[in-house]
């Protein structure tokens, strides 16, 4: 009988061995472009607790905020370099990476949150997300940035003839670019961590972002007006060093992507709880805001249509029909 049982106890701790050593201690850096109190830290933090508890605390994430490794460009260079291990980004400025990706830069792309989800957590997102690896990253999964808004220091924009001369910061890539020098806006593409001083000095008089985002980075304290166009929805991605990941035993790569995942699930849902209370906060300090009225945002889309001829061989013509396919089917047309 002593023999079975320490035969047991031996099969056991064999066992347990090797599955706990699939854990190394490991520190992972993660770079963010936005300020901490975002609610990008609300999916870092769970997705932290969830990593503590699968890899029995040997997995730790170390967060980096308002671009304390570099911006979007710079952190994203280092992952495929293998020099740091994730950033969490924005898709605008991987276009310049991965052009198939400007498609989520389109213009009034998405009707709602609900069509946003449905594509990028479905077969369209996982498509997109499978290519990224040929360019060194690896997407865990995709959180929200959300639907951008304009702010301004001149006017309140209520039809797209109100941006006629007005230097509006864009993220650096073409679609953006051609998106708002197409209004007759004169498109200034800057990173986002130079924003808040060029505001500030007004060497530019507008920018254009989430809510949360507008909030968290206080550009109410250097912007007058805030006008809700809701003219594009960026996601955003949680990118893992390629080579790094491929050093990564399998245990560790399935925590890191169903953490991801459990950190979206946060993530989401306090952005979008967020969106109202900054809403608020920004009009408390003293903003003016105002909603465009549904036919000057039909014009809008209209005057933006020839964004998406424009820009469909760079994307790739099938990656846009493909996404306008699945937006049709998820509509029911």
């Amino acid at each position: 009988m002593k023999r079975l049982m320490l035969s047991t106890t031996v099969l056991a701790l064999a066992l347990a061995g090797p599955a706990s050593a699939q854990f190394e201690e490991r520190a992972i850096r993660v770079s963010n472009g936005v300020a901490q109190d975002h609610p990008v830290g609300d999916g870092v933090d769970a997705m932290a607790q969830c990593l503590e508890e699968k890899s029995g605390g040997a997995m730790e994430l170390q967060a980096f905020w308002s671009s304390a490794l570099g911006d979007d460009l710079q952190a994203t260079q280092a992952l495929r370099s293998g020099t740091l291990e994730m950033v969490i980004t924005s898709s605008s400025p991987l276009a310049g990476l991965m052009p198939a990706l400007g498609v989520f830069d389109l213009p009034f792309l998405f009707n709602d949150e609900a069509e946003a989800d449905a594509v990028l957590d479905g077969p369209f997102g996982q498509q997109m997300s499978e290519r990224l690896e040929e360019f060194g990253v690896v997407n865990l999964a995709f959180w929200e940035n959300g639907f951008r808004n304009l702010t301004n220091s001149a006017r309140p924009v209520t039809k797209w003839e109100d941006l006629e001369g007005m230097r509006v910061r864009v993220m650096q890539n073409n679609v953006f670019i051609d998106t708002f020098s197409n209004m007759g806006a004169n498109a200034t593409p800057m990173a986002f961590g130079e924003v808040f001083s060029a505001l500030e000095t007004r060497a530019i008089d507008a920018q254009e972002n989430p809510v949360v985002t507008i909030d968290t980075s206080k550009f109410y304290e250097v912007q007058d007006y805030l006008s809700v166009t809701r003219h594009a929805y960026t996601p955003f991605l949680v990118l893992y060093s390629k080579p790094l990941w491929d050093r990564l035993s399998a245990e560790e790569q399935a925590a890191l992507r169903e953490c991801a995942v459990e950190g979206q699930k946060v993530q989401r849902a306090a952005v979008r709880e967020q969106t109202n209370t900054s809403l608020q906060n920004v009009t408390e300090a003293g903003m003016e805001v105002n909603e465009l009225a549904p036919e000057e945002v039909d014009r809008m889309r209209e005057k933006a249509a020839v964004v998406y001829e424009r820009h469909a061989e760079e994307i790739g013509p099938d990656v846009v029909a493909e996404l306008q396919a699945e937006l049709a089917r998820i509509r029911g047309e």
